[in-house]
């Protein structure tokens, strides 16, 4: 397994996972006292002898099938309260993002590939399929030099699919690196945002279920990524993604701890390059299905304290980042509360810090495949789902600290 921390005693052949808690959160509520330090087996993670072909996707809904039709049963207080808030927020956009929402059929999926897994013949397999790039994989020296680009495009390689096609999940197999990631193409763009540089030194702050994390170590290889989660169901998740797709050659390079991320950036002030704040948010596309109408209404009540909690952990981020450092901030919900209210509330409340506006070439780039909004107050980006495009929700924005 993947190493984080190391005593002194520890031997080349075994990990050792450290857990402290600060106060944790899970569903704004559940706290975690000191965990003991676990001990895990190393056991070696070498590429499969043979080249696994890959299954073919999942057949698409027929034109007459794929009309937007519910297929999991919504909850309905949910639903009436995001079209109360959304529809005065986005006005018709959101009524394009609703069908793509309610429908779970129509969603696309993206495939990150791992670098450290074999692919032979998969890229080749995959294209065969109708799968195309979503990013760029050629560069002029010149655009190589700035710094949402450098490293970022060339190794990251994620395809797509015009079609809502899905790819069986790998199963997790020991001494076998897992070879594709699925996700929702848009959790890229904070990624791609960051541009992790090699050797810098990063923190992922809210890192379950691994998916940025993956995303970092394919698109860099940081000279350190401490990857932190709160929540123990989603650390313990969170070490198992590790698990399937990181070689041990990188158990020097990748931390993982259980830990209050408010807590971290006072304990490790001006300790990084860079930081993600992948927050926790009310989810969009989660709480729509919640199983029940009494869970919904629970999560709503909650989610008022949600703005408060994100603005901790950015302001944690802002921390723990040294003097001239990026904190990139996302969410994978709509609402204005917890996204640009959380920005302009911090650049209020926090000197020295800016606001940093996302690389030109990125946007425009990520354009052909994103609906992004226009959000006002104009501070970071907005990916909408659409009919066609039915990426995010998925807010970024990127912060400076300035001194």
């Amino acid at each position: 397994m993947l190493l984080l921390i190391f005593l002194s005693k520890t031997k080349w052949k075994g990990f050792r996972f450290m857990t402290a808690g600060f106060g944790g959160f899970h569903g704004l509520k559940k706290r975690y006292g000191v965990q003991s330090v676990n001990s895990f087996t190393h056991r070696h993670h070498g590429n499969a002898s043979t080249v696994q072909r890959l299954t073919p996707p999942e057949p698409r809904p027929s034109p007459r099938e794929s009309e937007c039709r519910p297929r999991r049963k919504v909850c309905q207080p949910v639903l009436n309260h995001f079209d109360s808030q959304y529809s005065e927020e986005l006005g018709q956009q959101w009524f394009s993002a609703r069908d793509i929402l309610l429908n779970p059929h129509c969603w696309h999926f993206g495939v990150l590939l791992n670098r450290f897994s074999d692919l032979t013949g998969v890229l080749s397999q995959l294209k065969s399929l109708g799968y195309y790039s979503l990013l760029p994989q050629t560069h002029s020296p010149k655009s190589l030099h700035k710094p949402l680009s450098s490293g970022t495009h060339a190794q990251l390689q994620c395809l797509v699919h015009k079609d809502p096609l899905r790819l069986p999940t790998q199963r997790h197999r020991s001494g076998w690196l897992k070879q594709y990631y699925l996700l929702n193409a848009a959790s890229l763009l904070p990624v791609l945002a960051l541009g992790v540089k090699d050797g810098e030194k990063v923190l992922d702050l809210c890192s379950a279920p691994g998916g940025k994390a993956l995303a970092l170590l394919q698109a860099a290889t940081p000279g350190l990524l401490h990857c932190n989660e709160v929540d123990k169901r989603r650390y313990e998740w969170l070490l198992k993604t590790l698990e399937s797709y990181i070689p041990p050659s990188l158990r020097d390079t990748v931390i993982v701890t259980n830990m209050d991320g408010r807590a971290i950036g006072w304990s490790q002030s001006e300790s990084y390059d860079k930081v993600l704040v992948d927050a926790p948010c009310s989810n969009d596309r989660s709480w729509l299905f919640s199983s029940e109408a009494q869970q919904g209404e629970l999560w709503l009540r909650e989610r008022v304290q949600l703005p408060h909690l994100q603005k901790e952990l950015l302001c944690s981020a802002l921390a723990a980042v040294r003097p001239g450092g990026q904190v990139v901030y996302s969410t994978c919900t709509l609402s204005c509360a917890e996204n640009q209210s959380v920005i302009e509330e911090v650049l209020t409340s926090c000197p020295g810090v800016e606001h940093l506006d996302l690389e030109e070439e990125l946007i425009g780039s990520l354009s052909k495949h994103f609906t992004f909004a226009q959000l006002q107050p104009p501070l970071g980006h907005l990916v909408v789902p659409e009919q066609g495009r039915t990426w995010g929700p998925m807010f970024v924005c990127s912060l400076r600290r300035i001194s």
